[in-house]
């Protein structure tokens, strides 16, 4: 008979989600509803938005609002309402499979370095450890100057940079959970490592590890936008919100907002997000370890 896997610091109360619901507040609740919507533009982009993505509607550059345009044109005559609708779903979407690819690598790597310790740990820890020194803009440009700026490639040089920081976090809760007295009973019950990984040790790192991966997801967001205003990211003519401010940049000189609408959608997005793990790790106590 196995024995019951019992609940360390990290892991979830009994009663769940319905123990998280009970603690909504309003800032919690209006960070889901931006999400919520955020959800719906990337999935729903192509049939809520008024025009085509690169349809050039009118000859005139940064046109003021009107029923056609309900946020005006940009630099070449696009209804920026569509192109910002495109832009959310194709910026979001890369970062979300950028945390995903993230998340497999490090925490796949940081449970077994946490359970094979010895020199299995040493060599992961001390290779992360030196592709961490490297600042992490500056390996994303030689990479993606040398191979392109595909979204492939984007997908998986962003998630190989942020893997190095998901094998910490996930590493340092491996060393708390592996010396608990129910991962020795899984071993002498002979459970093979991939049960221990997953059964044991994922459970109950689980709410410490879904904030990070909100984090993980709010430097996605960035670095993707950064890296397309830099021209290294999504590129024209296919909409992104760094491209978009990149593009609409000169709008400034003639004093039009366009420019400002995916800086403040990037802006809402990331602050909603950071607000939503804050309240997540105070609600659920799952601080992240002291070694980090």
């Amino acid at each position: 008979m196995k024995t019951a896997v019992p609940k360390v610091d990290n892991a979830l109360p009994a009663s769940g989600f319905k123990y998280l619901l009970s603690q909504l507040t309003l800032t919690p609740i209006l960070c889901l509803l931006v999400l919520t919507g955020v959800l719906i533009v990337v999935l729903f982009a192509p049939l809520l938005a008024p025009h085509p993505e690169a349809a050039i509607l009118t000859d005139e550059s940064f046109s003021l609002p009107d029923d056609t345009m309900l946020l005006g044109s940009d630099f070449l005559g696009r209804d920026v309402l569509s192109r910002l609708l495109f832009g959310a779903r194709v910026t979001l979407s890369v970062a979300f499979a950028i945390a995903i690819v993230a998340f497999i690598l490090g925490c796949s790597l940081g449970f077994f370095a946490a359970v094979k310790r010895g020199w299995v740990d040493s060599v992961l820890s001390r290779s992360v450890d030196a592709l961490i020194s490297f600042p992490a803009i500056m390996v994303a440009l030689i990479v993606i100057s040398s191979l392109g700026s595909s979204i492939t490639v984007l997908i998986v040089t962003i998630a190989l940079i942020d893997a190095t920081r998901v094998y910490r976090v996930a590493r340092a809760l491996g060393m708390d959970i592996v010396v608990q007295d129910y991962i020795e009973a899984a071993r002498v019950r002979g459970e093979k490592m991939g049960w221990i990984i997953w059964h044991e040790m994922l459970p109950n790192a689980l709410a410490p590890l879904a904030a990070e991966f909100g984090i993980r997801f709010t430097y996605a967001i960035l670095f993707i936008s950064a890296l397309s205003f830099l021209g290294l990211g999504v590129q024209a003519p296919q909409a992104d919100l760094g491209v978009m401010v990149k593009e609409n940049m000169q709008g400034l000189l003639y004093e039009t907002y366009t420019p400002l609408y995916p800086a403040v959608c990037i802006a809402i997005v990331t602050l909603s997000v950071n607000l939503l793990v804050d309240w997540f790790l105070k609600t659920t106590d799952a601080a992240l370890p002291d070694e980090l």
